[in-house]
């Protein structure tokens, strides 16, 4: 058989057991054992019938993929922890990156609604954040500490509480998703108003810089989570609305699956925005290139690992894949 010919014949099938391993999360364990065999058994052609070509070297490390994916439950606890954020969670990013999409963009036109609002109803602000709230935060502003609420109580204590606090809102954003998608967006929206409403406080009094570097501090993160938290739950209620070729419990619980995985990630994101919240943002009228320093990394940090990172490895997996096809049928 000729090289170009064996290639056409099986592609889509190595395509697909390609796919499958990257996804093994959501594919049979039985499918995955049979694409192991048959990759092997195409492997072993290949290394009889051509030996020097790229379609083997190809088939050799789909295959040794195959068996580090298929065995990975006996590798270490550590490795499988790096597996889970090196690969993972980024495949499932990629595959739901339009989740995230709406989500951002829900909380964003929340964020101008807040903005607005405020503007033109001065009640609102204090509707939304509640009076003494506001009017703790004017007294602030006449000290010339705007943020001064964050150096209020104890380190640890704050730290605590806070990160107690964003994972009630991040798990609420999850859960309420089950409503149809409908409650994911209810808790994105709310809080995208209540956050644009709490900046034109500053912006109308005229501090909205110098209180921008302390509130984003730790906001850069805390918002990310938020806005993450509520892809997961749009996740939720698409999975059951819209099943596709599954049935709305196959696709609920696929999704599920899918969700929880990236909401775990986010787990260390808690813990670094409740220690800057409770240590760090406090010092924001210290330095400003300091505080622009770690809101800058901490934008660097969300935007790469759960845009850029998903994004680059699956395009790059993509290209290989094509690239060897591609090299071999004009040979």
């Amino acid at each position: 058989m000729r090289e170009a010919h064996f290639i056409d014949k099986n592609k889509a099938k190595w395509s697909e057991i390609e796919y499958n391993l990257k996804n093994k999360i959501n594919v049979h364990p039985d499918t995955l054992a049979k694409n192991y065999i048959e990759i092997t058994n195409d492997l072993a052609f290949a290394q009889t019938y051509y030996s020097k070509s790229k379609t083997k070297d190809y088939l050799n490390e789909l295959a040794l993929f195959a068996h580090q994916s298929i065995y990975k439950d006996q590798r270490s606890s550590t490795n499988q922890l790096i597996e889970f954020f090196k690969n993972d969670v980024p495949n499932t990013v990629y595959q739901n990156h339009r989740m995230f999409l709406y989500a951002f963009l829900i909380f964003s036109f929340a964020v101008l609604i807040g903005i607005l609002s405020s503007h033109f109803d001065a009640d609102f602000t204090r509707l939304i954040m509640g009076n003494d709230y506001v009017e703790q935060t004017l007294v602030n502003i006449k000290k010339g500490d705007p943020a001064a609420i964050y150096k209020s109580g104890s380190q640890t204590g704050t730290t605590l509480a806070i990160t107690i606090n964003n994972i009630k809102v991040a798990f609420y954003a999850f859960a309420m998703g089950l409503l149809f998608s409908v409650g994911s967006g209810y808790i994105l929206f709310s809080n995208g108003v209540m956050l644009g409403a709490f900046h034109y406080i500053f912006f109308k009094e005229g501090v909205l810089g110098k209180a921008m570097t302390a509130i984003w501090m730790h906001g850069t993160i805390e918002i990310s989570v938020i806005i993450i938290a509520g892809a997961c739950g749009l996740m939720l209620g698409n999975g059951f609305l819209f099943p596709k070729t599954l049935s709305r419990r196959k696709s609920l619980v696929k999704k599920a699956k899918e969700a929880v995985m990236i909401l775990l990630s986010t787990v260390p994101l808690f813990m670094i925005a409740g220690f800057i919240e409770g240590f760090v943002t406090r010092l924001y009228d210290v330095n400003l290139y300091f505080s622009l320093a770690v809101i800058f990394l901490s934008l660097i940090l969300i935007v790469w690992y759960y845009i850029i990172y998903p994004i680059r490895k699956n395009r790059v997996s993509s290209f290989s894949f094509h690239q060897t096809y591609t090299t071999n049928e004009t040979t």
